[in-house]
């Protein structure tokens, strides 16, 4: 239980997908304009990552491994994830077209977001470390809270950046750093906050 809660909460704050490694910046930047589209947004990503990382495991462990075909693991990992996101798609469509709407072209983008596919393969480095080790996968419940934590990541950074984005269109930026260029500064200054939880241990 406490390496569940350890590996939970470093996936968070320790090994963040977009202040630690800079994963999935593309849709991070363009979407995080306001609080509700970064929201939607994060929680279709956390979705994807809760249910393709377990199932990615499952396959790496009970399928690759055994019949020693690791090296089809990058094909059988965006195959799942493709299959995923077309269904977090059709779901959203038809439950909430307004969130449809706002996220566009960046929802099947999903697909191709490199934070999910990250996910995965770090999942899949982890397997093979030493158990003593605090960010040892060895079950499908390491996965899956791996891969929860590192959703809520994305989701709690997507969400800051939204919520500063919005405050920053009324803010009197200089004219050279409007647009992009506070935004860059902005998650470099976050990026460096999230540093004091290296030390982070249960």
């Amino acid at each position: 239980m406490e390496h569940l809660i350890n590996l939970f909460f470093r996936s968070i704050f320790v090994d963040n997908m977009i202040f630690a490694f800079f994963l999935g910046m593309c849709s991070f930047l363009a979407v995080s304009k306001n609080v509700k589209t970064s929201f939607g947004l994060g929680l279709a990503v956390t979705f994807v990552l809760v249910v393709t990382v377990p199932v990615d495991y499952l396959l790496q462990t009970k399928v690759l491994d055994p019949m020693g075909l690791s090296y089809l693991s990058f094909i059988l990992f965006i195959a799942v994830i493709a299959g995923i996101v077309q269904i977090v798609e059709m779901v959203v469509e038809r439950y909430s077209p307004s969130l449809y709407n706002s996220l566009g072209i960046f929802l099947p983008l999903i697909a191709v977001n490199c934070a999910v596919m990250g996910a995965s393969l770090f999942m899949q480095q982890r397997i093979n470390m030493d158990p003593a080790n605090s960010q040892y996968i060895g079950s499908v419940w390491d996965a899956t809270i791996y891969a929860l934590g590192s959703g809520l990541g994305w989701l709690l950074s997507i969400v800051l950046m939204g919520a500063i984005r919005e405050k920053m269109e009324y803010s009197d930026v200089p004219k050279p750093l409007r647009g992009l260029g506070i935004t860059f500064i902005t998650v470099g200054l976050m990026a460096m906050a999230m540093m004091c939880f290296s030390g982070l241990k249960i």
